[in-house]
């Protein structure tokens, strides 16, 4: 993106791409969200993938609209394409939204995952269910594939629902569970990390920002990165399956991501105040670090750097 623009300003739509060399077919769920973006952008520009991009309350220009909680329509647009792959990354994802409305959210992180699952393994396809750090108590990172969840919040808990339902019903397919994510938004409270851009640019006023949880801010297209690598490695290898993670690799907490945002757009910093207590609202954990180990002695990852993905 462009220096000196704030985070997120800068975002564009990529063709879609079809190659002589075939890889396969991919079909990713939630692709109007910030991660869904990320990853229709990145298949659609490697070679040999041929894209089909589902979305419901932002559908629209190459995106199909569907409802995830409509089983006859899922299982018929999984059916017509006929995906080799598909990943399912729509969910309710704010915590604090999740406390409020428990039942909204199981119907869309856990029983549209069955629906998708279902769809997923009547035609054949490799289901990849993208999942959370938040499964994790955080009291003892970092945390490996085999480490037992223990979630803290009802979001930690309906993604752990959604990721049993994924490996229940698509026993051979893949949880890939990823911490905070940023990258280009369509406005700031689209993330976690770029929300914290607001108080960071009224610098007439003093906010106060937590220095308590350590977070790893991974950027969408690092992620999108690893998934079409997972992908690719899994069709040459049909037994690759399970339990997958992937993280940035900068300890950071929101008071640390504000001071860099202010640094990175050339802002003062002088007025965020950094508070050693833990944040309102859902209980967070307090260090959910991700061990990428599995994914890295395959071969597979991205890292940028917070400080350049910011930008």
């Amino acid at each position: 993106r462009v220096k000196g623009r704030k985070p997120g300003s800068c975002l564009s739509a990529s063709p879609i791409h079809t190659s002589e060399s075939r890889m396969g077919r991919v079909l990713i769920t939630g692709a109007s969200g910030l991660l869904g973006r990320a990853l229709m952008t990145e298949f659609q520009g490697a070679t040999g993938w041929e894209v089909l991009g589902l979305a419901y309350s932002r559908a629209g220009g190459s995106l199909k609209k569907v409802d995830l909680r409509d089983q006859a329509a899922v299982r018929e647009t999984v059916q017509e394409f006929k995906p080799d792959v598909l990943i399912h990354s729509a969910a309710q994802r704010r915590p604090d939204v999740v406390e409020k409305d428990e039942e909204a959210t199981s119907a869309l992180n856990v029983e549209a995952t069955r629906t998708v699952a279902q769809a997923a393994v009547d035609v054949g396809a490799f289901m990849v269910y993208i999942s959370t750090d938040y499964v994790f108590d955080g009291k003892s990172p970092p945390f490996k594939v085999t480490d037992p969840p223990n979630p803290l919040n009802k979001y930690g808990i309906s993604k752990l629902a959604g990721e049993k339902v994924a490996l229940e019903v698509a026993k051979d397919g893949a949880i890939l569970r990823v911490p905070i994510l940023y990258g280009p938004v369509e406005s700031l409270d689209e993330s976690a990390v770029t929300v914290l851009f607001d108080p960071v640019q009224n610098s007439g006023k003093t906010a106060k920002m937590s220095d308590y949880e350590k977070r790893y801010p991974t950027h969408v297209a690092d992620i999108a990165v690893v998934c079409r690598q997972l992908a690719e490695k899994r069709l040459q290898d049909p037994t690759l399956h399970g339990v997958f993670h992937w993280s940035g690799a900068e300890e950071m907490t929101k008071y640390m991501m504000s001071v860099a945002m202010a640094e990175v757009f050339h802002l003062p910093s002088s007025h965020l105040e950094a508070v050693k207590e833990a944040s309102g609202g859902a209980p967070r954990p307090y260090n959910a670090h991700l061990d990428t180990s599995r994914l890295q002695s395959l071969g597979i990852g991205k890292t940028t750097p917070f400080r350049e993905g910011i930008k």
